[in-house]
């Protein structure tokens, strides 16, 4: 028996829940594609750039670990970011088994400019929505995310909440 509300099987494709957080997902990657377009990026990528850029990840495993990618995605995303320009590997002088990657020039101009890109973009998608809204579904998304074991952290509270409802806070990794 499961402590959440009931959920009846026969609901249909476009009234689920399911279907609701798919669609958003991919409204956010399509705004964030054409707004990281210009510096070269995806949607996909931004990720990466912004795990290195804040010392979250440093190497492929941690990255296929912190995206939830396979390791045949992540090497084929980590290709397509080289040959770009925007990071390079480079074997561990700790551990010679160990590929560590670093941004480049190219790629670090990148990171500098996507806190603001996401943030502008996160605002006008959430336009309309007050800042007590931004909270609750920042807080119902953890509370989804958790139930499946994911060690996520809880906030407390949404940075920058309360400023302005016209420009919604936001957080790490929006």
């Amino acid at each position: 028996m499961s402590d959440g509300p009931f959920v009846p099987a026969g609901l249909g494709v476009e009234p689920s829940l399911g279907y609701f957080l798919s669609t958003a997902r991919n409204v956010l990657a399509g705004r964030m594609d054409r707004a990281v377009a210009p510096l070269g990026l995806t949607s996909s990528q931004i990720g990466v750039i912004l795990l290195l850029w804040f010392e979250r990840a440093s190497t492929p495993n941690e990255m296929s670990r912190a995206l939830s990618y396979d390791t045949g995605s992540m090497t084929r995303m980590l290709d397509r970011l080289e040959k770009k320009g925007f990071l390079e590997r480079q074997r561990s002088q700790a551990d010679r088994r160990v590929v560590e990657l670093a941004l480049t020039d190219q790629g670090r101009t990148a990171a500098q400019q996507l806190p603001g890109l996401i943030a502008a973009e996160m605002s006008e998608q959430l336009r309309g929505f007050s800042s007590e809204e931004v909270v609750m579904l920042v807080h119902l998304l953890q509370r989804f995310i958790a139930n499946n074991g994911s060690t996520i952290p809880l906030c407390g509270s949404v940075e920058g909440a309360g400023k302005n409802a016209d420009a919604p806070a936001q957080e790490d990794g929006d």
